[in-house]
């Protein structure tokens, strides 16, 4: 018994270390702006494969409602966890048995980060643990507050939109700092499903998963 769980924590370890270093420097590419003397945005161009990346600092630059309903919708546990959250792991998996699909995927903010910064986001056992793995390495490197940072410059949004200031930029006309609760719930529920509730297509749809989101209040 032994000796097979040393087999087994060879290749584990050997896996990981074929996985390489975290794609920090391509995930934190963004799209070149143009701001006035006061940092107001004029203009954006987008990245050189199509995209609209805008850089955001939680902190300063986002609604503090929008940053509440994100972590009650998404991630309930992301101040305490370290990248993977067995709770949450555990409830996905007791609904997929009790009744028969998946209601929640279980994957916290920072797996969810881990696939937005793959190259291929393909969904498979496979690159679930490949997710978990990575989530544990951005964990170690980066902050909880880097963590959302990046994660809110790379969440889909459809389209070419990525990232809450794309967003909030292209659906409202404003900065994610002055959303309304409306608003937030919906870029909240939107990179679930990003092409199928985009709002300038599927308004109706859009609008039903924010008010799934606003019932979690």
């Amino acid at each position: 018994l032994a000796f097979v769980l040393i087999v087994i924590t060879t290749a584990f370890s050997a896996w990981v270390i074929s996985l390489g270093p975290l794609p920090l420097e391509e995930a934190r590419q963004v799209s070149t702006t143009i701001v006035d003397r006061n940092g107001k945005l004029l203009r954006a161009f987008a990245m050189a494969d199509g995209r609209w990346r805008l850089p955001v600092d939680a902190k300063t630059a986002v609604d503090p409602g929008y940053l509440r309903l994100l972590l009650a919708y998404e991630d309930r546990r992301f101040r305490s966890h370290g990248g993977v959250d067995p709770l949450a792991l555990g409830r996905a998996a007791l609904q997929l048995v009790t009744r028969g699909h998946i209601v929640s995927g279980g994957s916290t903010i920072t797996m969810q980060l881990a696939r937005l910064m793959e190259p291929r986001r393909e969904r498979s056992v496979y690159a679930k643990l490949r997710q978990m793995v990575r989530a544990v390495q951005i964990e170690q490197q980066l902050s909880k507050d880097e963590i959302i940072d990046l994660y809110l410059a790379l969440a889909p949004f459809g389209g070419n939109l990525e990232g809450v200031r794309a967003a909030s930029i292209a659906y409202f006309g404003k900065e994610p700092k002055r959303l309304s609760l409306a608003e937030a719930a919906l870029l909240v529920a939107l990179p679930q499903s990003p092409e199928r509730r985009r709002l300038d297509r599927y308004p109706e749809a859009a609008h039903a998963a924010r008010d799934r989101v606003l019932g979690r209040m």
